[in-house]
């Protein structure tokens, strides 16, 4: 996959593929998700870290009862990239399978 900055315009185009509530902050694609109970917030972390391991992308993460902010970035490439929006669309999967 590759790690090649996107412009604003591909990263437009890639959040029109995602589920509500992804943003861009700054380099970085957001998005902050409340899950019904404590463990299934620590579910959804269980069930994402094997996808970031399979990806070699790893997010940013802060859990915080039962809410999840997550941030993704290719830091290496200095931005927003095709695998932050391949991660997040996986992500949206987990998402909604706990949801």
């Amino acid at each position: 996959m590759s790690r090649t900055l996107l412009s604003p315009a591909e990263v437009a185009d890639g959040l029109h593929g995602l589920a509500d509530g992804w943003s861009v902050a700054g380099d970085a694609l957001v998005r902050t998700v409340e899950f019904d109970s404590f463990l299934t917030a620590v579910r959804f972390i269980d069930e994402l870290a094997p996808v970031a391991e399979r990806l070699d992308h790893h997010p940013d993460l802060r859990l915080s009862w039962r809410t999840v902010e997550l941030s993704l970035s290719t830091h290496s490439a200095g931005g927003l990239t095709a695998l932050d929006l391949r991660l997040a669309g996986e992500l949206d999967e987990i998402i909604a399978r706990l949801g």
